[in-house]
C-alpha cells in the first residue's frame, strides 16, 4: 500500500457528499473488461450481493444499511450475506457461489481472509464486477477495486495523538489485534500505523509483533507488553486485556483493532482497578464508539465511513451496467479512499482532530 500521498488529501474525505456527487468524482466512463454482462440490458434487473464479515459487529450492519439505501434509490436487487463470525471464510465462499449462480452484476465484499479469494477470481471470470469494501484482499487481482479507509493512516493518527498525550511519559503498551492465526491487511495496517504514528520503528510492515519490545518513541521510552488477538469482539478484547494485565499491571497505553475490542479491554482494566491515566485508542468511529470517547472510555478513535463504502459500491456497479463507467483509485493510492478523521474531546497540539459533537453527526457516514 502506498502511504506517500499528500496528508491533506488523505485525511479529509468526510464532507457530506451525496451518492451522486461522490460517484461523479469517483468514476470515469470507460469500458470494463470484467463485470455487468449478466445484467447489462437496459430493462434487466441489476443484482448485487453484499457479503460482510459478520453481523455481530455494528460496523457491518451500518454497511448493510448503506447498501440498502443505495439499492432502494437506484432500483437495484440487493442480496445480503454474512459470515457467522469474523474469519468465517466458508460461509462467504458459499455466498459468492450463490451470486454467480444468480447471475448478479457484481459483488461487494469485506473478505474474511485469503481463503475467499479463489472464489472471487471465479466470480470475476464469470463476468461479475467485484469490489472489496473496508478490507483489501491479500491478492489484489481477486477484486476489481477496493473502497476502504486508509487503515495505515487511521492507525497513524491515533498513534500521533497517543504520543502527544503522553507528553514524554514512558509508554507501556498493550496491542490488541484482530487475529493471531491469519494475516489480514486491516489488522497489520492499523497496528503498524499506530506504532509508526508513535514514532516506534517497525520491522516487517505486514507482520504484527516483530518490532523491538523496548526502545524510544517520539516522546520518550516505550515498552511493548505484548500482542493479543481479540477477534474484533468485546469479549475477545476483555480476554486479551486480562492476559496482558497479567503480564504487566503497569500498562498505560492500549491500542485496539476496533471499538468493541476497546470497550471489552477497558472493562478488564476497570475490573483490575487500573484505569487511572490509562489511554485507550481505537479505530471505527461508530455512534457507540463516539459515545465511548465522550464518556472517557476511549481517548481517541479514527472514524471511518462504512455507509459511504457501501453506497458508492452499489452506485459503482449500477453505473458500470448502465453506462460502462468504472471506478478509479484515489490519487497516489491503490484503492478508493473513503476517508478517515481522528475523533477526540482531548485535542493535542499538532494533531488534527474533530470532537465528539461533530463526529456524532457523521457516525459512519
Amino acid at each position: 500500500m502506498n502511504h506517500a500521498a499528500p496528508g491533506a488529501f488523505r485525511r479529509r474525505l468526510i464532507a457530506g457528499l451525496s451518492i451522486t456527487a461522490a460517484a461523479a468524482l469517483a468514476f470515469t466512463g470507460c469500458s470494463s473488461s470484467s463485470g455487468g454482462s449478466s445484467a447489462s440490458g437496459e430493462d434487466d434487473e441489476i443484482g448485487v450481493s453484499l457479503i460482510v464479515k459478520t453481523t455481530t459487529n455494528p460496523f457491518f450492519v451500518a454497511m448493510q444499511d448503506g447498501a440498502k439505501e443505495a439499492a432502494d434509490k437506484l432500483g437495484v436487487s440487493l442480496t445480503l450475506a454474512a459470515g457467522k463470525e469474523d474469519g468465517d471464510e466458508d460461509t462467504q465462499i458459499q455466498a459468492i457461489e450463490n451470486a454467480i449462480s444468480k447471475g448478479d452484476a457484481g459483488i461487494l465484499i469485506t473478505p474474511n481472509g485469503p481463503g475467499v479469494e479463489d472464489a472471487l477470481v471465479k466470480a470475476r471470470a464469470a463476468g461479475l464486477y467485484v469490489i472489496a469494501l473496508d478490507t483489501p484482499p491479500a491478492d489484489p487481482e481477486s477484486v476489481d477495486i477496493t473502497f476502504a479507509t486508509d487503515n495505515f493512516l487511521a492507525g497513524q493518527e491515533i498513534g500521533e495523538w497517543t504520543a502527544a498525550k503522553l507528553g514524554g511519559e514512558k509508554a507501556t503498551i498493550a496491542l490488541i489485534d484482530l487475529f493471531d492465526d491469519k494475516v489480514v491487511s486491516v489488522d497489520y495496517d492499523r497496528d503498524q500505523g499506530f506504532l509508526d504514528g508513535m514514532g516506534i520503528d517497525t520491522a516487517d510492515a505486514e507482520k504484527n509483533g516483530d518490532e523491538a519490545k523496548t526502545g524510544t518513541y517520539s516522546g520518550g521510552d516505550y515498552e511493548i507488553v505484548g500482542n493479543e488477538a481479540s477477534g474484533g469482539a468485546e469479549d475477545g478484547g476483555r480476554t486479551a486485556a486480562e492476559t496482558l494485565i497479567s503480564k504487566n499491571p503497569d500498562i498505560n497505553v492500549v491500542y485496539t483493532i476496533n471499538e468493541p475490542a476497546a470497550y471489552g479491554a477497558y472493562e478488564a482494566f476497570k475490573a483490575a482497578g487500573a484505569t487511572d491515566d490509562l489511554i485507550v485508542v481505537s479505530v471505527d468511529g461508530g455512534c457507540a464508539g463516539v459515545q465511548n470517547v465522550q464518556d472517557g472510555v476511549i481517548g481517541a478513535t479514527s472514524q471511518q465511513y462504512p455507509v459511504r463504502m457501501a453506497n458508492l459500491g452499489v452506485q459503482a456497479i449500477f453505473d458500470l451496467v448502465k453506462t460502462g463507467a468504472k471506478p478509479e483509485t484515489s490519487e497516489g493510492l491503490d484503492f478508493f479512499n473513503t476517508g478517515v478523521a481522528l475523533v477526540t474531546d482531548d485535542p493535542q497540539d499538532g494533531v488534527d482532530s474533530i470532537d465528539t459533537a461533530e463526529a456524532g453527526e457523521i457516525c459512519w457516514g
